[in-house]
């Protein structure tokens, strides 16, 4: 008993070393808010507390500013928000600004303040300003790490001045979620970036050698009678579109509003009616040759701000919703579809997500698509039919997320897609758990997952589980893991699944460095090794090893390489396309990688890449796989930048599936000659932080030329060429050719006017271009002169949006 006593005092005094270790500004109320302008001659700022002796935690751990490099931070508040000063000295010509746009950082000097208003260590909100004057904002918990698709609404000045730059801040109360409490501690952290030397201070200093950056948050005391106020905000928006193709052009004109309104002091819901998503950008295609989907990012904004709970277990891919339907149409031998739609119709969606003072985080999302049918035309009669193939569709999220520890958490999570009619429904269910130590050295990850359907009678439910346990601090760390999938789980009606039935084991260990030694400022290498069986039956798949070596010199270049070696046989069930009744087997396949980043600060700087593949087996000896990339980036002054890029990835004797072919319950491979090439550009004059010209091209052709003679996969899942099947003889159709030219051409010009706080007119020219062949012998030049003569789709849209605040609304009515 008295070991567990003095253990207990033993922590209890930790504890409290730790909060006397903490930092503390005490904030005084202001009667005369200063002007948001960056000349801090305002009379608030007379008697407020000096926040300085910044430490540095990057490169150098523990060093402080020199005289003439020092940060003094200033804060006051009011009835509407929150003011912050910062007088961040430093040489002129040192102060790096080059001109982006929100939440771009660039090459840029920053200033950061950091708020908790729950002093939780989890939950922070951050608000950066640039020395170009762009703002950034995000939200950042150990989970997600740092969300920057979060935005708020909120004010900012700088000035450049002879010993440095200043920062002015307003952070009204509607842009942070807090309780009313009668006297308060809130974190706070204020974090500034010397963006020429990389190098980076805090005013608490932080350990990046353990636990969250929220850990060593000070404290903010001081805050009295204030209240949370009515967090209501629309955005009303309209835009108008004109696209021509093939000869005709179609106009379109659309209104609606996005609204934001705090349900409770920390709860808050996100609504948009009648969305608009015409301005969302192009999505990077590729020809897949492969089994699983091709995976996009999410460009649509209200599906990537405020996210982070709905996260949770990677169950939401948000593409789903408006995504192509779900449904084919069951045709008559007859008969043909007119056109096929690309996308779904989205209605609506709502968001509901906070988190209280306990920790407790609540989510809540919905969204509703349209019910959308094709037309069938009957070939022989001209008769033409409707029929349905995406109903009246509802997606549903539930999230339940408790906090504990300042570094732990449990998830309960429930995503539901449900389909009118006779179409398919899903469910899935998660239990999440992520849990350090006290001393945020050790760390244990567990996960379990059920899936349900109503689409196949008796089918059962599916299940999925991942364990991890391991070192998370220190220059040392490791880890172990298992996860398991069996036949039947499939998230991929709300989420995305490349594969399950499989049972794999997994370690690996790293080492890294926190102080910079005489070569490097910082070093990372790291090793693994994986081990792949399918879940039922219980055999083995595969195994692979390898490392990882990443480095930032002491000029700010950055470089590093990889390799990855694919251990004996290799039974792939997932390339003969037949479930898990067939599978094809590869044999010691090995892979490197190296890849250069040079300094940004430059004017001209080099990102580039270059990588080797083959087998070391005689039956694939004469396969070989070269990439590189080259992406060079021309910095003209601090509003013009330009960055040209050029990718090729060539394989030789490769092997795969025919796409779309099974001959006489035979299942046939060819060996494939594919070289993919990506050339883009992208561009941007940014006038100043609220005016931007940005330009982004991209052109991306692949080729893939078969050999004459075709392969059959035997049941040892080896390969055995074909006299009898060619590529003439493997299709019923005398038309069918499996060689492929894959052209696309994407060109995105835009401008963008924030005139007002919140409020943004984006003007956008597009021209897009796509064609596909059997041409796959053509060289580039033949392929390019074949793509500009398809016909061209050419869109020019405007859209305007509107940011009101209902207090200011209110104010207005008042007077």
């Amino acid at each position: 008993m008295r070991i567990y006593l003095t253990l207990f005092f033993a922590l209890v005094i930790s504890f409290q070393i730790k909060a006397q270790d903490k930092k503390t500004y005490h904030i005084e109320r202001t009667d005369t808010p200063p002007k948001i302008d960056g000349v801090l001659d305002d009379k608030a700022w007379i008697n407020a507390q000096v926040a300085t002796d910044f430490v540095e935690f990057r490169p150098d751990v523990g060093d402080t500013a020199a005289e003439n490099k020092k940060t003094k931070v200033k804060m006051t508040y009011d009835d509407s928000g929150i003011y912050v000063a910062a007088y961040c000295y430093d040489n002129p010509q040192d102060i790096m600004r080059q001109f982006t746009q929100r939440d771009n950082f660039g090459q840029s000097d920053f200033f950061a303040v950091i708020f908790n208003p729950n002093n939780d260590a989890q939950n922070n909100t951050e608000f950066f300003v640039f020395s170009s004057g762009t703002q950034a904002d995000a939200v950042e918990s150990p989970n997600i790490g740092e969300d920057f698709g979060w935005n708020a609404v909120w004010e900012s000045s700088v000035n450049i001045v002879d010993d440095g730059w200043i920062v002015e801040i307003k952070i009204p109360y509607r842009s942070l979620r807090f309780t009313q409490q009668e006297d308060p501690t809130w974190g706070i952290q204020f974090h500034r970036h010397y963006r020429k030397t990389r190098e980076q201070m805090t005013w608490n200093a932080v350990d990046v050698t353990k636990g969250n950056i929220g850990l060593y948050n000070a404290e903010l005391k001081g805050i009295k009678n204030i209240t949370p106020p009515t967090r209501l905000s629309f955005f009303p928006y309209a835009s108008g579109l004109v696209s021509t193709f093939d000869g005709e052009t179609d106009t379109d004109f659309a209104a609606g509003l996005d609204i934001k309104y705090g349900l409770t002091e920390n709860i808050t819901l996100d609504a948009t009616l009648i969305p608009d998503f015409s301005q969302a950008g192009f999505d990077n295609v590729r020809l897949n040759l492969g089994p699983f989907e091709q995976q996009f990012a999410e460009q649509r904004q209200f599906f990537t701000e405020g996210v982070d709970l709905f996260s949770k277990g990677n169950l939401f891919y948000s593409r789903r919703i408006g995504d192509r339907p779900s449904g084919r149409p069951d045709l008559d031998s007859n008969e043909s579809v007119e056109e096929y739609p690309e996308k779904v119709q989205l209605l609506n969606a709502v968001k509901v997500s906070g988190r209280t003072k306990n920790g407790l985080g609540v989510g809540f999302f919905n969204a509703i698509t349209k019910k959308t049918e094709v037309s069938i035309i009957n070939n022989d009669t001209g008769e033409k039919r409707k029929q349905i193939v995406e109903p009246l569709a509802n997606y549903n999220i539930m999230v339940l997320d408790q906090q504990f520890n300042k570094n732990s958490s449990v998830t309960l999570i429930n995503t539901n897609v449900t389909r009118n009619g006779d179409f398919r429904d899903a469910n899935v269910t998660g239990l999440l758990l992520d849990v350090l130590n006290k001393k945020n050295t050790y760390g244990v990850v567990g996960q379990v997952k059920m899936s349900t359907f109503n689409d196949v009678a008796n089918k059962e439910n599916g299940y999925n589980a991942f364990f991890r346990a391991g070192k998370a601090s220190g220059k040392i760390r490791y880890s172990v893991d298992y996860s398991y999938a069996d036949e039947n789980y499939d998230i991929n009606d709300l989420g995305i699944l490349f594969r399950n039935n499989y049972s794999n084991f997994g370690a690996d260990v790293s080492y890294r460095i926190f102080e910079p030694t005489k070569r490097f400022n910082q070093m990372y290498i790291g090793s693994w090794v994986n081990y792949r069986q399918l879940a039922n039956p219980n055999t083995y798949t595969g195994a692979n090893t390898g490392f990882n070596f990443n480095a930032q010199s002491k000029t700010l270049h950055n470089f590093g390489f990889n390799a990855n070696w694919n251990i004996g046989k290799q039974y792939d069930f997932f390339e003969p396309r037949n479930g898990f009744d067939s599978y094809f087997v590869t044999e010691d396949y090995a892979q490197t990688n190296m890849w250069l980043s040079t300094n940004y600060n430059l004017f001209f700087a080099l990102d580039a890449n270059f990588g080797y593949g083959r087998f070391f087996n005689d039956d694939r000896k004469n396969f070989n796989n070269t990439w590189f990339g080259l992406n060079p980036r021309f910095k003209f002054n601090d509003k013009f930048l330009m960055v040209l890029g050029f990718n090729y990835d060539n394989s030789t004797a490769d092997r795969g599936y025919v796409n779309g072919q099974e001959v006489e319950d035979q299942i046939i491979f060819g060996q494939r000659d594919r070289v993919d090439m990506t050339a883009s550009i992208s561009g941007s004059y940014n006038f100043n932080p609220f005016k931007a010209l940005t330009l982004s091209f991209r052109n991306y052709l692949s080729t893939v030329t078969y050999d004459h003679n075709m392969y059959l996969l035997e049941t040892d899942g080896s390969l055995t060429k074909s006299n009898v099947y060619t590529k003439n003889t493997i299709s019923s159709n005398p038309d069918f050719d499996p060689d492929i030219n894959f052209n696309t051409w994407n060109l995105d010009l835009s401008y963008t006017w924030q005139f007002a706080p919140g409020s943004q007119l984006t003007a956008l020219y597009r021209n897009q271009i796509f064609n596909f062949s059997n041409n796959s012998e053509a060289g580039f030049f033949d392929s390019m002169d074949d793509l500009f003569k398809q016909e061209q789709r050419n869109t020019f849209s405007l859209r305007l949006v509107y940011f009101i605040d209902y207090n200011d609304l209110k104010n207005v009515f008042k007077s």
